[in-house]
């Protein structure tokens, strides 16, 4: 008997709100990938999604080989303790859905699996393009879609395991709205299995007047806004992040230049923007608006201490590194308990950016001096349950090239 793994998603901006779902059809031996399924179903919750997103991974599976076992992989508890019999099925809405993908397959052949959100980054990907395709008035385009490429980066999926857990079921389901043939993924590492990470994704935000100047630009100036070229930069962060489709949430800094930029990317994804203090850029003083070689000339004798001690403030009151980094370790801590297991766009500033990296490697505070971070660029840091952290991409400009 053919083993088939089924990895299915589903999702909604708004709960309810504009939805998709997405199936990715694996061979249980190999782990290569066999077809993909994702539709934008209009307004719905998420709940709904997901088991939209089931019933096509398991016709899916049954189109290409009716006598086939599948295991099921899903990161929604609920659908998959339903399905297994463990919960009861109480909303009226998923009724229906869970009687429908109990239909599909002979209830002997298929068994559920709870798995974390992590590890279910192909269908997530593959839900997240079919909204995207829903907000531009589209349906999903299976030669438009990347989401293969998550699994091609990571882990070939686990064997089927073997043991069945309680359902029902026939025959019947629904459409498979668009699926394809493609190529077997390499293998990789597997990461730990810990548990879904929380991901930031760290923006620093786009040009302003001074950012060319290499002026200091901190929390106590002038607060400029973005430039036409920064908005531009902006702009293609926006089209980057849609086409990736794995941003959940957005969070930024309180200056203009952050909340302008934010506001931007937020308008490409279809998301709101939470505002976090924290994220905000250090304040520094007297030597606001000034370029390097002015406070050298300036101010020589607080320069030099500012280099060599954390502890030291800019002239006039501004705020030391040391200051700096316990404002964003704070920041972060309450930031990863509100984003378990989710990815977040967080739109700062160079030193934020720099102190989240450093913070993450262990780094001495001197490594802030001896990092480059431009303009728009991107870098990402995931924090895991156990207390450690993975720095994953460090000043990324491709996406303005």
């Amino acid at each position: 008997m053919r083993e088939f793994i089924v990895e299915a998603d589903g999702g909604s901006r708004g709960n309810p709100g504009p939805a998709g779902y997405g199936a990715v059809l694996l061979d249980a031996l190999t782990g290569q990938t066999l077809a993909e399924a994702a539709e934008y179903i209009g307004i719905a919750t998420n709940n709904v999604a997901e088991y939209r997103g089931l019933v096509a991974g398991l016709r899916a599976a049954r189109d290409l080989d009716p006598g086939a076992a599948v295991h099921v992989r899903m990161d929604s508890k609920l659908v998959v303790e339903q399905m297994s019999g463990r919960w009861k099925i109480k909303h009226p809405d998923l009724k229906p859905l869970a009687a429908e993908a109990a239909r599909v397959l002979p209830p002997d052949r298929v068994t559920y699996e709870w798995i974390p959100r992590e590890r279910n980054k192909h269908a997530d990907r593959l839900a997240n393009e079919a909204m995207d395709a829903g907000r531009r008035g589209e349906q999903w385009s299976p030669a438009d879609s990347t989401a293969d490429l998550d699994t091609a980066a990571g882990a070939v999926p686990e064997p089927r395991v073997t043991g069945r857990e309680p359902g029902s079921g026939a025959e019947g389901g629904a459409d498979v709205r668009a699926a394809r043939v493609v190529a077997t993924p390499s293998a990789g590492w597997a990461p730990p299995d810990l548990g879904a990470p929380a991901t930031f994704v760290l923006l620093r935000h786009g040009e302003t007047a001074l950012t060319p100047q290499k002026r200091f630009s901190g929390s106590g100036g002038s607060d400029p806004s973005l430039s036409d070229v920064g908005r531009e930069q902006a702009q293609r962060v926006a089209a980057a992040l849609a086409r990736r489709g794995t941003v959940q949430a957005i969070v930024s800094s309180p200056l203009a230049r952050t909340r302008e930029t934010a506001a931007i990317v937020a308008a490409g994804l279809g998301l709101e923007v939470a505002v976090a203090d924290g994220l905000r850029e250090t304040d520094f003083g007297a030597w606001e608006g000034l370029t390097f070689g002015e406070v050298h000339e300036r101010h020589p004798d607080d320069l030099n201490a500012w280099l060599t001690d954390p502890e030291a403030r800019p002239t006039g009151g501004g705020e030391s590194f040391a200051a700096t980094a316990a404002r964003v370790a704070a920041a972060r801590d309450e930031l990863v308990t509100a984003y378990a297991g989710r990815t977040v766009l967080l739109v700062t500033h160079v030193t934020p950016i720099k102190t989240f990296v450093r913070l993450a490697l262990g780094a001495p505070p001197e490594s802030l001096f001896r990092m480059e971070l431009s303009a728009a660029s991107l870098s990402a840091v995931a924090y895991y349950a156990d207390g450690n952290a993975s720095v994953r991409l460090f000043n990324d400009t491709s996406h303005l090239r």
